[in-house]
């Protein structure tokens, strides 16, 4: 997400909405972890703070409640969901290959999604948000990335 030399389209303006979306890429992004990896892999609830989530009343808890955290409370939070992701993808295949083809059942999920199809999906996930995040810095700093 950074280019390649101070190639510039426009002048640096500030966007204080631009922190707010990014801390919501960023708390997206670890409510997705927990959820493919700790309750889809897993098998577990949801960990917290997805647990106290009342989704119903507001589905876009994740992008809509990071306004309320610090830079370093949602980055700890993001941190923690990625070393669990990576604690329950070992415990499949401990220092064996993981076999990606087994399906997992999910409540309330018709389809039985693979391991493939959680990695595969995660790999698309974050590349679709770090292109979002670029495109929100570039709005303020006017550098073209890569």
């Amino acid at each position: 997400m950074e280019g390649r030399g101070p190639v510039r389209r426009g002048p640096a303006r500030p966007a204080a909405a631009v922190v707010n979306v990014l801390g919501g890429l960023l708390k997206h992004l670890a409510y997705v972890e927990d959820f493919l990896f700790g309750v889809v892999l897993g098998g577990n609830s949801p960990a917290h703070p997805w647990s106290e989530v009342d989704w119903r009343a507001d589905g876009d808890w994740d992008w809509s409640s990071a306004g309320e955290q610090t830079g370093d409370e949602l980055h700890s939070l993001w941190r923690e969901a990625v070393d669990a992701s990576r604690r329950q993808l070992g415990a499949l295949g401990g220092t064996a290959a993981i076999d990606l083809e087994p399906l997992v059942t999910v409540r309330g999920w018709d389809e039985q999604p693979s391991v493939r199809f959680v990695l595969t999906h995660m790999i698309e996930k974050y590349g679709r948000r770090c292109g979002h995040a670029d495109l929100l810095r570039e709005a303020i700093d006017g550098e073209l990335g890569e």
